[in-house]
């Protein structure tokens, strides 16, 4: 193992200046800089990152927890912490909870969880990580599952009281997303919602009548429909809506694959999308570019939401604690697709 000392005495200087040099710190003429930079290039010199933690109680390194990484959120964002933690120098630890293995979608009993979420913060401190990143698997209030830490925190994909995050914004993309309806000359606009205990159903239903009262259109109780995410329950609530003696002429579903629901409800009654019926998802997954017509959808500002998580730990770090927002809200986009014409 090559040390200072061995690079000191073949450039003639100090450890100290050795150091400087290593920590970019001190004055230090450029010539022995360089000449210190190009030994330390010869002897393939690796500093001794744990050594160089204990004195400086810095790792460099952020913790990651994540609720399950098989939720179709989670990778982008995970992605997101990543580049820009790689952007300035950082690394990160990952854990994954597999809540959604363990409770799917009945979060009121994440509380039989809790020991695990305790055990994942607990090993991720006793590693000297700089902060930490609580990726839910579902936007929700998550205040008392992680106890109070002397490290930076921030929530995505989830919230807490008087803690830092980042989230998108639901009500705002629901409300675009039925205004782009309207645009297009449709009146008649029902909704398939989310399970009804559920934080961004209640915001997207607040877009959606928002939009609607903007245009000063009434909105029809029979045209809203409580789904449960799944595309079974999108494709049920699509045939109650169809088979109305007033049948909506455009539907919003509150993500992808009710969405997907709708349109294959749509095939077995023989109604053509879009020419008889204008259909939008949300979160823009994949499997949007396959369904028949392509699905226009919401698209969620997942890696944004990672990235800006990632910046908040370090602005954090860097003392910005009075300057930094609290809850930061994230706008979504509308991707066209082939899924919505004007009414006939």
């Amino acid at each position: 193992m090559v040390r200072l000392k061995d690079i000191a005495e073949k450039a003639g200087v100090s450890t100290a200046t050795v150091s400087y040099v290593l920590n970019n710190k001190g004055n230090v003429s450029e010539e022995t800089r360089k000449k210190i930079l190009k030994i330390l290039d010869e002897l393939e010199y690796k500093p001794n990152q744990i050594a160089k933690s204990l004195k400086t109680r810095k790792t460099s390194t952020v913790g990651v927890i994540v609720e399950d990484i098989t939720v179709f959120n989670a990778p982008e964002i995970i992605d997101g912490i990543n580049e820009c933690a790689e952007e300035h120098g950082f690394s990160i630890l990952l854990t994954n909870l597999r809540l959604y293995k363990r409770i799917g979608n009945n979060f009121s009993n994440v509380d039989k969880c809790k020991h695990l979420i305790t055990n994942a913060v607990d090993s991720l401190l006793s590693k000297q990580v700089d902060g930490i990143i609580y990726i839910g698997v579902h936007t929700r209030n998550v205040t008392g599952l992680i106890s109070e830490i002397d490290k930076p925190l921030v929530y995505t994909y989830c919230f807490a009281d008087s803690g830092y995050s980042v989230n998108y914004d639901d009500e705002f993309a629901s409300f675009e997303a039925t205004n782009y309806l309207i645009e297009r000359g449709h009146r008649k606009i029902a909704l398939i919602s989310g399970l009804i205990d559920s934080i961004p159903a209640h915001e997207r239903f607040n877009g959606y009548h928002k939009a609607l009262m903007k245009h000063q259109l009434i909105l029809n109780p029979s045209y809203v429909k409580t789904g449960d995410w799944s595309y079974e329950s999108g494709y049920k609530m699509a045939k109650d809506l169809l088979q109305q003696k007033e049948p909506p002429t455009a539907i919003l579903a509150m993500n992808d694959l009710m969405a997907g629901g709708v349109l294959e409800a749509c095939r077995e009654l023989g109604i053509q999308v879009p020419q008889d019926l204008s259909v939008i998802g949300f979160d823009n997954r994949e499997c949007s570019l396959y369904y028949t017509p392509k699905l226009t959808t919401m698209d969620l500002p997942l890696r944004k939401m990672g990235a800006k998580s990632m910046e908040k730990i370090l602005r954090l770090l860097n003392g910005e604690s009075e300057t930094i927002e609290m809850n930061t809200k994230l706008r979504c986009r509308l991707i066209v697709r082939e899924s919505v014409s004007s009414p006939r």
